[in-house]
């Protein structure tokens, strides 16, 4: 009966949002409500899953949100963006998506997928325009969200494809050796079917975008973004106003190597963590427009980037409630139950049985690197009698985990707030293609099997 009040939950919340045009923050809350109340947590029990879902999310993801929407509210201030949009439209032109999915999937997998979103989403509204006038937008948006959680999943240091090769008992050497290619190339083949699928009518520019958003020459622009522009600090070159994302980038990617090569020093750990990463960043972009802006210049930047943190860090909470009931409800025992593999089973129920049981996990749950780890905990107990290669089992339910990213994840809101786009537009460019994403590494598994098997 779990899967039965989840899956009305979930529908119920999107049925709310899109038919009815109930805020987000209600709809959710109805759900955790109803899911919660459905499956016995009684009045008490859902109120604490309510409530502490959204601190857990807060406290994991919070800092990381207001921190870099205010970077990319600096960076707005002083033009980074649309230069580097310039040079990027220059030099790659209608590439660009692809550009971006592959160096998210394989690039930066070690940064967590919540500083990615709130660091890439200002670059793909911004070269939106030049990419396709029409169709820029949910296709940079497309090839924002597939990049990221294909070398989430797939390429080490990505959380997930450490979490699973680690339960999975598979050297991370191993695993990269396979996922790095198939995280590449399921980043570029869906961004090209994706594109294909919006070229057929699929996109509805007057329902997909945030009616809220003030549309500016075909691309939608926030009201709060009408900050005053830091001419000194514009003028100078890009690479020094981009120090803001990359010194970042560099130290959160020095501290996951380190994890990963067992190395630890607390000065390396302190830097590494990506709340203290990010903090850096915005004191090297707060210290660029304030001495070009003074006091009152870069107040107003922060204050338009104020207006966007609090409704992203609202609504990506009230997500985390609904998720925490919903692994409360006791789904994750109910599916084990369900679904045990079989020690007889062939290879390619063995694949297809994994890439199940994680895509059910995920859509339920709401979390890529829960329902990819409940996956690998149901799994790995049997995974040697199997008669395949744990790498396979382990990168089928990496494949498995992307599918369907949607309403009860706080990442789809963030995606949604930072991007300016409906809920129905963001189910038709983030759940649309982590779920093509999930569809096209499928195969890819099987063909890593059989060179898993020589």
């Amino acid at each position: 009966m779990e899967i039965l009040h989840s899956a009305i939950a979930i529908l119920g919340a999107i049925l709310l949002i899109i038919k009815f045009r109930i805020d987000p923050v209600i709809s959710l809350l109805v759900a955790c409500v109803y899911l919660g109340l459905a499956t016995g947590l009684g009045a008490d029990g859902t109120v604490e899953q309510i409530t502490g879902g959204f601190g857990e999310i807060m406290a994991e993801v919070g800092l990381l949100i207001g921190f870099g929407v205010l970077i990319g509210a600096l960076l707005h201030a002083m033009g980074t963006f649309n230069d580097l949009v310039g040079i990027l439209a220059t030099r790659v032109g209608k590439r660009l998506p692809y550009a971006m999915a592959g160096t998210l999937a394989t690039i930066f997998p070690s940064i967590y997928v919540d500083v990615q979103v709130v660091l890439a989403a200002p670059m793909a509204k911004e070269s939106a325009p030049a990419v396709d006038r029409r169709l820029g937008l949910p296709w940079m948006a497309g090839a924002l969200g597939i990049g990221i959680f294909s070398g989430y999943v797939f390429v080490v240091p990505g959380l997930a494809a450490v979490a699973v090769a680690g339960l999975m008992d598979v050297p991370l050497g191993t695993y990269l050796l396979y996922g790095l290619p198939i995280g590449l190339a399921t980043a570029l083949i869906t961004t090209f079917l994706f594109r294909l699928i919006l070229g057929r009518g699929f996109w509805n520019a007057e329902t997909d975008i945030d009616p809220d958003a003030v549309i500016v020459d075909d691309r939608p622009h926030s009201e709060t973004e009408d900050v005053p522009l830091a001419e000194s600090a514009a003028r100078l070159p890009l690479v020094v106003r981009l120090l803001p994302i990359l010194v970042p980038l560099v130290l959160i990617a020095s501290g996951a190597i380190a994890q990963v090569a067992d190395v630890s020093h607390p000065v390396l750990d302190f830097l590494g963590d990506a709340n203290m990463a990010l903090f850096i960043g915005l004191l090297i972009a707060f210290t660029m427009v304030r001495r070009s802006l003074g006091a009152d210049g870069v107040g107003k930047v922060l204050t338009a980037g104020f207006h966007t943190t609090g409704e992203i860090l609202l609504v990506t909470g009230v997500g985390g409630s609904l998720g925490a009931v919903i692994a409360e409800s006791g789904m994750q025992d109910t599916l084990k139950e369900l679904f045990s593999a079989d020690e007889n089973a062939s290879v390619i129920v063995s694949i297809l049985l994994a890439w199940f049981i994680a895509a059910v996990l995920h859509f339920a749950i709401g979390s890529v690197s829960v329902g990819a780890i409940t996956a690998a905990g149901i799994i790995s107990p049997v995974v040697g009698s199997l008669g395949v290669d744990p790498v396979v089992i382990a990168l089928a339910i990496a494949s498995g985990a992307m599918f369907a990213l949607h309403v009860n994840s706080n990442f789809f809101w963030m995606f949604s707030t930072l991007l300016e786009l409906s809920t129905k537009g963001s189910l038709k460019t983030l759940t649309m293609a982590t779920s093509l994403g999930a569809l096209v590494s499928l195969p890819l598994v099987f063909v890593a099997s059989l060179v898993a098997a020589l």
